[in-house]
């Protein structure tokens, strides 16, 4: 066998990846919702409130998931990179329709890495994702969760 040529991971090693990646967003998500909380406007802060605790709770559903699967599940970083500086209120509903954007990318991966009731999970997770984007930004994309990959990079 050529040592150049690596191996694809088996599909059960593409579920948990992709899992792992999917968890990693949602670690940022909930990070950015801190941000977006100190910076969002009264009259959208329960709307960020319910949208953090709905990250928190995939967020453990994936801890879960990726120990089922047989992985370690990575933990959050420390702090992470924001896209741009969050100052307003207007920033901050910027920032989460990004981190909605990110995070149904993650969970697009997963559901094409998955099956059965995880690729079902994921695909729930995707559509809440985009909705959640959509109600940010004011209007929906044509393919929730592949905003990122189409053609020259992210759009915002």
């Amino acid at each position: 066998m050529n040592p150049a040529v690596k191996p694809s991971p088996s599909p059960g090693g593409r579920a948990l990846e992709a899992a792992q990646a999917a968890l990693a967003a949602e670690h940022a998500a909930a990070y950015g919702y801190g941000v977006i909380g100190a910076r969002i406007d009264p009259a959208r802060a329960t709307e960020a409130r319910e949208a953090y605790g709905q990250h928190l709770s995939r967020r453990d559903r994936l801890t879960r998931t990726v120990r089922e699967l047989g992985g370690a599940p990575r933990p959050s970083e420390a702090a992470y990179a924001l896209p741009f500086e969050v100052r307003s209120g207007d920033d901050a509903v910027r920032l989460a329709a990004d981190i909605e954007d990110r995070v149904a990318g993650a969970y697009s991966d997963l559901v094409r890495a998955a099956d059965g009731q995880l690729r079902r999970d994921a695909a729930d997770a995707l559509s809440a994702a985009a909705v959640r984007a959509a109600r940010w930004r004011g209007v929906g994309v044509a393919f929730p969760g592949l905003t990122e990959r189409a053609e020259g990079g992210r759009t915002s």
